[in-house]
């Protein structure tokens, strides 16, 4: 069984010049999300970017994963394959993305809206995207992994919402997934002991029905189990003493968002 893999400060460093290579490339893509968009254009222009950016895409060809982006549109959940649907009005499309540089992996995913939106599901977005943050709260040093979930958890749940618990987050930084699994949802005060030097990818995926989910027979696509929509939100993170570093950034996203 592979074990933690601790990170020193230089190395953090890295991973932050990654993880804000996804930050930029997310904010790059959202500048071209509405309606009309086909949703591999989006891929080619992540790809483009990252690559521009002396970066490479960590998600292609990733265990046969054969895009740069995962494209999760409505009640798709995650590891969506872009393509040519074209995106409607009304819709929400989940976009995550890595990126390799310098030899280190950062992770980041947004959900973003397509025009104007349902009210219904523009508060999945802001719980699932204030959720992220309950559970970065939890990320420091002398926390339990359990922590991190039951944050999450307790807070998605109190507005009616199901947590999916058949995906997880993961340790980033060496490679893409790396230990420990980091649930969104669970007990406070159990779980693995939280340690400087950890780095982990936090990232709720919360339902505006039902918890279930279903796995598409294309290997990948998740999907929830009523056709309800999904939302995804992602940071990578190191576990600091007292409060969190988190390395990626949702900024520059929300400065296209407002432009």
């Amino acid at each position: 069984m592979s074990k933690v893999k601790f990170k020193t400060d230089e190395e953090i460093e890295l991973i932050r010049e990654s993880a804000l290579l996804v930050s930029k490339t997310l904010a790059e893509v959202g500048r071209l999300v509405k309606p009309g968009v086909k949703t591999i254009e989006l891929d080619r222009v992540a790809e483009t970017f990252i690559r521009d950016h002396k970066g490479v895409p960590a998600f292609l060809n990733y265990n046969g994963f054969p895009y740069s982006l995962c494209i999760s549109t409505n009640e798709r959940v995650v590891h969506g394959f872009p393509g040519d649907d074209e995106l409607k009005e009304g819709d929400i499309i989940s976009i995550d993305c890595g990126v390799v540089l310098n030899n280190f992996v950062g992770d980041s995913a947004f959900t973003f809206a397509v025009g104007e939106i349902d009210p219904s599901v523009r508060q999945l977005l802001e719980v699932t995207r204030e959720s992220l943050y309950k559970g970065i709260e939890k990320a420091v040093v002398g926390s339990r992994i359990g922590d991190i979930g039951y944050a999450i958890q307790e807070y998605t749940e109190k507005h009616g919402y199901g947590v999916v618990k058949e995906l997880v987050g993961h340790g980033v930084g060496f490679k893409l997934h790396e230990k420990p699994e980091v649930p969104n949802y669970g007990k406070r005060g159990t779980g693995m002991k939280l340690e400087e030097g950890m780095v982990i990818a936090i990232e709720p995926m919360i339902n505006l029905g039902k918890a279930g989910v279903k796995f598409w027979k294309d290997g990948w696509t998740v999907s929830t189990v009523d056709s309800k929509p999904s939302a995804h939100f992602e940071h990578t993170v190191a576990i600091r003493k007292g409060e969190a570093d988190i390395l990626s950034t949702f900024d520059y996203v929300d400065e296209v968002l407002k432009s």
